[in-house]
């Protein structure tokens, strides 16, 4: 019963939204004005968040563990290797490292050698979509 009260609101103001819209959807002159700044945090968004729209890229994995050695571990290959992206993937109960955003495997395959004298259970991962 208090799930209905509290529904009821919810229910009633989506009613008047409805009702009260003027739905244009057959204006054929319809103008689309962005803001600048919008793109521009979409890309802050997809760098963030790599699973977006990367997900058939490769990557290479060199950790896989606990979120405190994680964090400790991407730090320090940030820091070693500056031109290239990482981030830290939870997939239950580990947490990954994953680091590259290659659009080859061979371009990941040819970073690879410089990245295993550093890390030693380094591999190469295409992710799942």
């Amino acid at each position: 019963m208090r799930f209905l009260r509290s529904l009821h609101p919810l229910l009633s103001a989506a009613l008047f939204c409805c009702i009260t819209m003027n739905i244009d959807a057959q204006n054929p002159n319809l103008t689309v004005n962005q803001d600048p700044k919008f793109e521009q945090l979409l890309t802050e968004k997809r760098k963030s968040n790599p699973n977006l729209s990367y997900n058939d890229r490769y990557k290479i994995q060199i950790f896989n563990g606990v979120s405190e050695t994680a964090k400790k571990t991407l730090s320090e290959f940030k820091q070693e290797f500056k031109d290239l992206d990482g981030t830290i993937i939870f997939n239950t109960p580990n947490y990954k490292v994953w680091v590259g955003n290659f659009r080859t495997r061979m371009e990941a395959e040819r970073n690879l050698p410089e990245i295993k004298k550093r890390y030693k259970s380094v591999f190469l991962i295409k992710p799942n979509k």
